[in-house]
C-alpha cells in the first residue's frame, strides 16, 4: 500500500510540474527548455526553510514566490528573443542553476540537502494535499484558458507581431505566463522535496526539463486533460517497467518523434480526431 501511495504522490507532483510548463509553452507559445530549474528553486527554498524550523506551508509558499520572481527575471531577459533563441536562453538557465547549487556549500553542494523534515501530514494526508494541488492547478489552468487572458495568450502564441498590431501588450502577458508557470513549478518542487526528503543537483538536471517538455508535447500543447494524461503515463511507466528507466531518454525521444510526425496535437489531438466532440473536454486550442 505504501508503494502505491508514493507512486500516486509522485504522479501528482509530475502533473503539477507539467501543467506549470503548459502555461508557458502550451498556452503562450514560449518554449522553455530549463523549466526544471524553477522546480529546483522551489525545492531548495522550501527544504532549507523547513530545516530552519519554518512551518511547512510557509516554506512552500516562499518557494513558489521565489521561483516566480526568478521566472519574471528570466522572462524580462527573454523578451527580445523568440523560438530557438528563447529555447537556448531558458536551457542556459537550467545549467546556471545547476552550477550555482553545486558550488554553494550552504545549498549542500554536490551532496544536496538531506534529512528534509516530514511535513507531519502522514502519507495519505500528503497524498491528499498533492491531489488537492493538482485539482487547483488544473482548475486555474482551465479558468485562464476560458478567460480573456487565455485568448490573449493564444494570440501571442499564434503570432506576436499580429498581437502587437491589435494593441495587445505582448511583453506584459509573456511575463504573466512566466510568473504563473514558474511559481507553480516552485510548488511542485517544494512538494517533491518533502515527498522524497532528499534532493541533490542531479534531481533537477537538464534531462528532467526534457521530461516535462515531453509530457506537454505528448499530451498536446495547450491541452489540460491531455497533459494530465501524458504526465500520469510517463511518470509511472518507468516505475512499472523498470528496464525503461535505463532508456527513458530514448523512449521519450521516440515518443516525441512519433507524436510530432503523426499527431502534432499530441494525445489530445488524436482524441479529437477519433472523438470530434472531445475538443472541449481536452481544452484544445482552436487550431489543433
Amino acid at each position: 500500500m505504501g508503494y502505491e501511495i508514493s507512486l500516486l504522490t509522485f504522479m501528482g507532483i509530475s502533473i503539477i510540474g507539467s501543467l506549470s510548463l503548459n502555461l508557458i509553452t502550451g498556452f503562450c507559445g514560449q518554449v522553455s527548455l530549463g523549466h526544471v530549474a524553477f522546480v529546483g528553486i522551489g525545492a531548495y527554498t522550501a527544504s532549507i526553510l523547513t530545516k530552519a524550523d519554518t512551518p511547512f506551508f510557509v516554506a512552500l509558499l516562499a518557494g513558489m514566490l521565489l521561483a516566480g520572481s526568478f521566472g519574471v527575471m528570466v522572462g524580462l531577459a527573454s523578451l527580445r528573443v523568440r523560438h530557438d533563441f528563447l529555447a537556448i536562453t531558458t536551457m542556459g538557465v537550467n545549467f546556471v542553476f545547476l552550477g550555482v547549487v553545486r558550488q554553494q556549500e550552504w545549498l549542500g553542494g554536490e551532496l544536496g540537502v538531506s534529512s528534509i523534515p516530514d511535513p507531519g501530514l502522514g502519507k495519505l494526508g500528503f497524498l491528499a494535499l498533492v491531489l488537492g494541488c493538482v485539482i487547483l492547478v488544473a482548475l486555474l489552468s482551465l479558468q485562464i484558458r476560458r478567460s480573456w487572458m487565455g485568448y490573449v495568450f493564444e494570440a501571442v502564441s499564434g503570432d506576436e507581431d499580429t498581437a502587437r498590431m491589435l494593441g495587445l501588450d505582448v511583453s506584459r502577458y509573456k511575463l504573466i505566463a512566466f510568473a504563473l508557470g514558474t511559481a507553480l513549478a516552485g510548488l511542485s518542487g517544494g512538494l517533491y522535496a518533502h515527498h522524497v526528503r532528499f534532493i541533490f543537483p542531479d534531481s533537477f538536471a537538464f534531462v528532467e526539463s526534457i521530461t516535462l517538455l515531453a509530457m506537454v508535447v505528448i499530451g498536446g500543447n495547450g491541452s489540460i486533460l491531455g497533459v494530465i494524461v501524458a504526465s500520469a503515463l510517463l511518470s509511472v511507466l518507468p516505475q512499472w517497467f523498470q528496464f525503461i528507466g535505463d532508456y527513458k531518454l530514448l523512449l521519450y525521444g521516440s515518443l516525441l518523434f512519433i507524436v510530432m510526425r503523426f499527431s502534432p496535437g499530441g494525445l489530445a489531438g488524436l482524441a479529437k480526431n477519433i472523438f470530434p466532440k472531445s475538443k472541449k473536454a481536452f481544452a484544445l486550442k482552436g487550431n489543433q
